[in-house]
């Protein structure tokens, strides 16, 4: 398991109505074979509460070096990503487990 926090990386992602935010990158992982990345907004943001974050996991990287980052579209895949991040940012219970409920 590698981890890397990353406090000066920022990402600007677009949503379905155009409407773009900017993101920090908070915690950087590799978890179960993939490499996924957690982000916060940079700005307050209404659709955001105190220590909320995003889960992306990383498709490729260009020549360019910039990551091609996509949703977690399978809900047990992102239940047990939610839940390692979660202790790793909060030392919460974590259950890796796929069938789990939370």
């Amino acid at each position: 398991m590698a981890l890397d926090f990353v406090p000066e990386e920022f990402f600007t992602l677009e949503d379905d109505e155009g409407v773009e935010t900017e993101f920090a990158l908070r915690l950087r992982a590799e978890f179960e074979g993939h490499e996924y990345y957690a982000l916060v907004p940079v700005e307050k943001n209404p659709d955001f509460e105190e220590g909320d974050f995003i889960i992306l996991r990383l498709e490729s990287i260009n020549d360019s070096n910039e990551a091609t980052l996509v949703n977690i579209e399978d809900d047990d895949e992102f239940d047990r990503v939610a839940d390692f991040f979660e202790d790793i940012l909060y030392g919460g219970e974590i259950n890796y487990d796929e069938s789990s409920d939370t």
